[in-house]
């Protein structure tokens, strides 16, 4: 079958998001037919595969930073991606280059083809060709010595199911697509625990019964001893400093005494991501001979960025910008909100969702903001699976807002500009929220320094 090269980054990139149109298909059939076709590149290296419902792109980014600092040459797969399609494969906080990209889409372009036209599992996914292209990248060109690998959704089914890591990491567990995982949080934690592999071990920091319940079932079929938070490590805040960050003590079953360690992330959240990825450098550590100090473990931490999480784009006014995009991610929003701002802060949010996510659900997290919440303003954005203003309006009242502090903003940028331009009062604070993909969108508005990111 023949095949024309792609002669530039923007026609390969065009090709990979063409495949969109394939959908969501869960399922290995396809992976493992291109791997075997490819000699199994996956084999040649070592992972830390992460699932999870929220928190996998923060603990991916501790886990990296802090290996980094220890020396170790790290690859990175995350999703989605903020401002360039490239941030989603890294070697050494680098993204991919255009020329390896390009490289890239010709070798695979051919095989995808095949699979098409050759097997009964029909064309492989856009999520597919980049989980494949991610694993080339990583086994013949930049060769790092670990692979922090997230999962897409889910875990049993997703793409990059595919490896037998090192350690395998379930940051928690929540509703979130459960039209796909199914319908429980039982349902949703079987899926997730699908990335559990025999006799490898497994730390979670889900801490609710019947998730746990499920994890730990799994874990005991495969024989894979699993480390649980609050059980086998905890994690403490010993300070806070607003939206500065915050320092807390860990200690663990494979630590003599308790550290302590400052994390520039806010959110109250981000403290058991943390306390997940310090257990993950222990295991390293314990059992597969990583040399990481503890001065390594810190100054990681403290240099761990991770855009579009509670992040101050603008200081006057106050505008933070925040991927929350499901029910447990709007909550932890709030909580840090709450607890990070203080009392007199006037809040303004501006949120646009996804159609299918429960936007009631994340509306009825904001009740708990109510006495200060000044004006809640939905709008939509350039995206296919966004949620009309409409529809965010009927969330705000289904959760019990007053239709009068609901407006709907059409032209979301311009109502940025008058946030930065017209307002007056010193205790106003404004909220960007409810999807990475319309965070993307907003970021790419202020004239901030880029900084390669990772629903």
């Amino acid at each position: 079958m023949g095949h024309r090269l792609f002669s530039s980054y923007d026609e390969a990139l065009e090709w990979i998001h063409s495949l969109l149109r394939f959908g969501q298909r869960p399922g290995l059939e396809r992976m493992n037919w291109m791997l075997e076709q490819l000699s199994h590149p996956e084999r040649r290296l070592s992972f830390v595969h992460v699932a999870g419902t929220n928190g996998k792109g923060s603990t991916c980014a501790m886990l990296s930073q802090v290996l980094r600092e220890a020396n170790y040459s790290v690859g990175m797969f995350t999703s989605p991606y903020l401002l360039d399609f490239r941030e989603r494969i890294r070697y050494n906080n680098e993204m991919i280059s255009e020329e390896d990209l390009l490289a890239l889409a010709n070798q695979i372009k051919p095989l995808v083809d095949r699979c098409c036209a050759e097997t009964e599992y029909g064309s492989p996914t856009e999520f597919e060709v980049i989980t494949v292209m991610a694993l080339l990248y990583f086994a013949h060109v930049a060769r790092p010595a670990v692979v922090i690998w997230e999962t897409g959704l889910g875990g049993r089914l997703d793409s990059t199911n595919v490896v037998h890591p090192l350690v395998s990491v379930i940051t928690n567990v929540g509703t979130d697509h459960a039209d796909v995982l199914g319908p429980t949080i039982a349902d949703i934690a079987r899926e997730k625990a699908g990335i559990i592999k025999q006799g490898v071990p497994v730390v979670a920091g889900e801490t609710g019964t019947e998730a746990l319940a499920e994890i730990e079932r799994i874990a005991q079929e495969k024989r894979a001893t699993l480390y649980q938070l609050g059980r086998d490590f905890h994690v403490q805040t010993e300070r806070i400093e607003g939206l500065e960050g915050q320092s807390f003590r860990y200690r663990s079953c494979h630590r003599r005494g308790e550290s302590e360690y400052l994390l520039h992330l806010p959110g109250l959240h981000q403290l058991k991501n943390a306390a997940v990825a310090l257990m993950v450098l222990d295991l390293l550590r314990q059992f597969f001979a990583y040399l990481i100090e503890e001065e390594e473990i810190s100054s990681g931490l403290q240099q761990t960025r991770w855009p579009g999480r509670l992040e101050v784009v603008a200081k006057h006014p106050l505008i933070l910008l925040d991927g929350a995009h499901n029910r447990e991610g709007m909550t932890a929003l709030v909580q840090s909100v709450s607890a990070l701002l203080p009392e007199e802060a006037r809040l303004h949010v501006l949120i646009a969702a996804l159609a299918d996510k429960p936007l009631a659900d994340m509306a009825a997290a904001w009740k708990q903001l109510d006495s200060r919440l000044e004006r809640v303003y939905v709008t939509s954005f350039e995206f296919h699976r966004a949620a009309p203003p409409s529809m965010l309006t009927d969330a705000f009242l289904t959760a019990g807002m007053t239709a009068d502090r609901v407006t709907e903003a059409p032209d979301w940028r311009s109502l940025l500009r008058h946030w930065q331009h017209e307002t007056k009062h010193r205790d106003d604070v404004f909220i960007v929220c409810g999807s990475l993909y319309f965070i993307a969108q907003v970021r790419s508005f202020f004239p901030i320094p880029i900084e390669e990111a990772g629903e």
